[in-house]
């Protein structure tokens, strides 16, 4: 078992200069590009008195994380489980880590730093969609101290971009089924039909 900084450095070749050089304290036109094409990004999130940790997606059209200025982006809440386990974290610790991913491509965008939860109309209105008959309750706002390109070896491995990579239709179950595999169906009452139903009529009251 590796317990040392010792021993697991003794695993692995140094860092290049270029890996390291690469960090940046700001988000420069590349990476701001990125965040502009980005449909997906995960969210990483620690809560007080050594809880564990916690990673959650956001998704949305491109553009819909903000670049407010070179050290501010802007992550809207929109409609999830309401259990807020990202939004209690941040309350407790500022501290977040956030992935951009964009369809097809295999780099990766990693973003550190710290966030406030921000309610004012200032903040939610810039992501009240045309047609939208909601805005987001919060954004997100995270002050960027870290951010980088990540090579693009572990998307080549998984090849998750390939339409090949797919499950078949009807290979793998819904999330409804597993939920009802796992709960019982005297909790998980919808059928899948329902269920799907009930995400487009939230999906529509935000504009999508």
């Amino acid at each position: 078992m590796i317990d040392s900084l010792a021993a697991l450095r003794g695993l692995y070749p140094q860092a290049s200069a270029r890996s390291r050089a690469k960090q940046l304290d700001r988000l420069d036109a590349q990476m701001r590009r990125f965040v502009a094409h980005a449909r997906l990004c995960v969210l990483a999130s620690a809560g007080a008195g050594g809880g564990l940790l916690d990673a959650s997606p956001r998704g949305g059209l491109p553009g819909f994380v903000q670049v407010a200025d070179d050290q501010t982006l802007l992550i809207p809440d929109a409609t999830g489980n309401n259990r807020l386990d990202t939004l209690e974290n941040l309350l407790q610790d500022p501290r977040i880590g956030v992935l951009f991913l964009v369809p097809g491509v295999d780099e990766v965008l990693r973003v550190n730093g710290t966030a406030r939860l921000r309610d004012e109309a200032a903040f939610t209105q810039r992501f009240a969609a045309p047609g939208a008959t909601r805005v987001p309750p919060l954004v997100i706002e995270v002050q960027v101290q870290e951010a980088y390109l990540h090579c693009p070896k572990a998307l080549m491995r998984s090849q998750a971009w390939n339409a090949d990579a797919r499950p078949a239709a009807g290979a793998f179950p819904s999330m409804n089924a597993m939920l009802k595999a796992q709960l019982g169906s005297a909790i998980v009452t919808e059928t899948d039909e329902e269920a799907a139903a009930r995400y487009r009529t939230q999906l529509a009251a935000e504009g999508l």
